[in-house]
């Protein structure tokens, strides 16, 4: 499985926890729920935490955690105020993935250090405070998250650039040449018909794993617009891949990226209901887009 973790938790994992030389969630109790089952979770309401606190609530008897790696965890996660249980991945069909990387070491080393000196099979308690949210945005509720790492693997890297066999064009789409650079150039012929759907076409076939809808990708892109040819986005320009959940994008993304193989370079055309519309928001390009994207990497 190629998820980002779930949300709750990734927001939980950009605070700082604490240190407590206290007896962590005293009202705590955790009880398996059997193979295949959420644990039985029970505490105290309203949960209350001045600060993010951590707890080992059992500790495993697998392979030893390496920093680096990426963990395979189950979690389910509880409304702190009213002890309803608001997500939760132990009976989904695959876990969320959780890189143990710098970005974690970070922003929150108390867990990284805790996660860090673990094994496969340890299951953890972590606590968060309500977030405010203050001049009209909307605040978080305190949380409790129950998870239990299920597998560590090494992360793979993102290729720094398509990688594959070539494939032969389409005729009367816009065409793609490299610069010196290695970034692709996209040169629109006014001669050719604009496409009235969505056209994908496969410039490089890459070897990698396949792209699903649910995943996160790491791509390099450049898009411009069909009316002008002028360019409005580049992540080469930015000198850095971006990273994009395909359920968070345009749906021109989502349906010509899906399916697609990572190392692949891809050709989107995209027309405008599958954009951003022809009269978009300011700051947004409207008309039909045209992209190239190099699929680097699934998160």
């Amino acid at each position: 499985m190629r998820k980002i973790v779930a949300p709750m938790l990734a927001a939980a994992l950009l605070l700082t926890a604490c240190s407590n030389s206290e007896e962590p969630l005293p009202s705590l109790s955790v009880s398996s729920g059997g193979e295949g089952e959420a644990p039985k979770v029970e505490f105290d309401t309203p949960l209350k935490v001045k600060e993010p606190v951590v707890k080992t609530v059992e500790e495993g008897d697998g392979a030893e955690i390496d920093p680096g790696q990426t963990l395979s965890v189950r979690i389910s996660a509880f409304n702190a105020k009213d002890g309803s249980n608001t997500e939760e991945t132990y009976t989904a069909d695959s876990g969320n993935d959780l890189e143990l990387n710098d970005k974690m070491k970070q922003g929150n080393p108390q867990l990284y250090n805790v996660l860090a000196d673990a094994r496969v099979g340890s299951q953890f308690a972590y606590a968060v405070p309500p977030v405010g949210g203050g001049q009209g945005a909307p605040g978080r509720p305190g949380q409790l998250l129950v998870f239990t790492v299920e597998s560590a693997k090494e992360t793979k890297q993102p290729l720094d650039k398509a990688k594959g066999k070539p494939v032969e064009p389409v005729a009367e789409l816009p065409t793609v040449k490299v610069n010196d650079d290695g970034v692709p150039q996209i040169t629109i012929d006014k001669a050719d018909p604009k496409p009235d759907e969505l056209a994908a076409q496969t410039l490089i076939k890459g070897s990698g794993e396949k792209v699903k809808k649910s995943d996160t990708i790491t791509a390099h892109y450049v898009g411009v617009q069909w009316s002008n040819g002028k360019k409005f986005d580049s992540s080469w320009d930015r000198g850095q891949p971006s990273e994009f959940p395909l359920t968070g994008v345009i749906k021109g993304w989502t349906q010509g990226l899906s399916g697609q193989t990572v190392g692949s370079r891809v050709l989107l055309v995209i027309p405008p209901e599958l954009a951003y519309g022809k009269d978009p928001a300011q700051g947004q390009p409207g008309g039909t887009l045209v992209f190239v994207v190099d699929i680097l990497g699934i998160k």
